[in-house]
């Protein structure tokens, strides 16, 4: 009975807190930016990020990867590692080790 209790309170009581407080919860309004939120004014692509992206290939480089030119901060699965084992092709792991 007392953890019913506790429960309806908790339930109740949550809407409460929640119109008092100004949280941000992600996803809420995806088109908008919360206020102070950080923003990614300029991206360097030098050398060293070329050669993080082009992990694992080898020259020539195929034209297909002239995207990476216009690749901005945003994420890309493609300069990231992935799987380990036999599905590492570009050796991003055991180059590690």
């Amino acid at each position: 009975m007392l953890r019913l209790a506790f429960a309806v309170a908790l339930i109740t009581g949550a809407p409460a807190l929640a119109q008092d407080a100004e949280i941000f919860i992600a996803g809420v309004r995806p088109f908008e930016r919360p206020a102070g939120a950080p923003v990614i004014t300029m991206m360097q692509k030098d050398a060293a990020w070329y050669q993080r992206a082009l992990t694992g290939v080898e020259p020539p480089y195929p034209a297909s990867l002239r995207f990476l030119e216009d690749q901005g901060p945003w994420f890309t699965p493609f300069i990231q590692p992935g799987m380990t084992g036999p599905y590492d092709i570009r050796n991003w792991h055991t180059a590690r080790q």
